[in-house]
């Protein structure tokens, strides 16, 4: 792998010193080859029988999908352990990955019904709503910077039950693509709200739905293969991080809020507002330093999130890119 690194500093808030680096190709695009195929086939069963079978009935037939994925996606298996046993602080067991797979397949099976506004179905917390407001009401937008954690689909029902949070999500144009497909076929209405990086006018695009005070998602735990990457500890073992969600942010001046909905088992969720950073508060050259310091308060807030409820955090691949190599051997299997 050619790579161009340069040492920076990075997090001030962290207690391990950062580095930033890019790629020409990266091993955390494993997860745009990999782990988004088993997730679009998960995503596609899912959708039939819960539209078929109703709620409560096609729940319970999760159970089985997720055994199915448990004894048959080895590489999601090895990656599961290695998470949960860092996120637990002992050797994950197979109850344990049944459990992750479980809560994993669950929160896309509400996901259906959320895209279909049967938010009836749900139980829905929310901690921090004041943040969002007071973000909106200064008129120029707001970026939410969640997870592949719980389900970011609630940031979406909040909004359609609120009726006045303009939500928009950023995606990576592949992972867009294949979502805007998914949701074509349950609800083609919320395939209006996703803007694709990369394209021409994406950038054009995202500052009018800010300038219209639209709170826009995206996630920032993956990266692309050319994207700059910062090392931060995550669980207690430096991981890759990408820089450009928060650039994104610190380009358009925008603040920044972090934001998860934890599934609780059943119809519950909780969601959590926490403000990170405001880019508009914020001159250009101190801009740098604002953005390390809030990737370091995003991973924070992420590990606590992952502490507190182990089984939400869903990115079956090598997290970690061998940053550490944890024993779990495919032979220990």
């Amino acid at each position: 792998m050619s790579a161009a690194r340069r040492s920076t500093t990075t997090n001030p808030g962290a207690s391990a010193q950062g580095s930033e680096r890019t790629s020409s190709k990266s091993p955390s695009s494993e997860w745009t080859q990999n782990t988004e195929r088993s997730n679009t086939l998960m995503l596609r069963i899912m959708t039939w029988i819960s539209l078929r079978m109703g709620r409560r009935i096609s729940h319970a037939v999760l159970a089985g999908i997720a055994v199915y994925f448990v004894l048959f996606t080895p590489r999601a298996r090895r990656a599961s352990r290695q998470y949960l046993g860092r996120a637990l602080g002992r050797e994950a067991s197979w109850a344990d990955g049944f459990r992750h797979v479980f809560a994993f397949a669950s929160t896309i099976h509400d996901r259906i019904y959320l895209l279909n506004e049967r938010f009836d179905l749900f139980d829905i917390r929310v901690s921090g709503q004041e943040i969002i407001d007071d973000a909106l009401a200064r008129g120029q937008g707001a970026f939410l910077i969640g997870a592949h954690f719980g389900s970011f689909e609630v940031l979406r029902a909040l909004a359609r039950q609120r009726g006045d949070l303009p939500v928009a999500m950023l995606m990576y144009e592949d992972n867009a693509r294949r979502i805007n497909a998914t949701l074509n076929a349950i609800n083609p209405m919320a395939a209006r709200d996703i803007i694709p990086l990369g394209q021409v006018d994406s950038m054009l695009r995202l500052r009018e739905r800010l300038d219209a005070g639209a709170v826009v998602g995206i996630l920032g735990d993956r990266s692309l293969h050319d994207d700059a990457t910062a090392s931060l500890p995550f669980l207690g073992v430096p991981a890759p991080w990408p820089r450009g969600p928060l650039r994104i942010a610190a380009l358009l001046r925008r603040p920044v809020i972090f934001m998860v909905a934890v599934y609780r088992g059943s119809n519950r969720y909780d969601v959590h507002f926490e403000a990170l950073t405001d880019f508009s508060q914020v001159g250009l050259k101190k801009s740098a330093v604002a953005l390390d310091a809030a990737l370091a308060r995003y991973v924070g807030c992420l590990q606590a999130h992952c502490l507190a409820a182990p089984y939400n955090w869903f990115n079956f691949y090598d997290f970690w890119q061998g940053a550490a190599a944890e024993a779990v051997s495919p032979e220990a299997e």
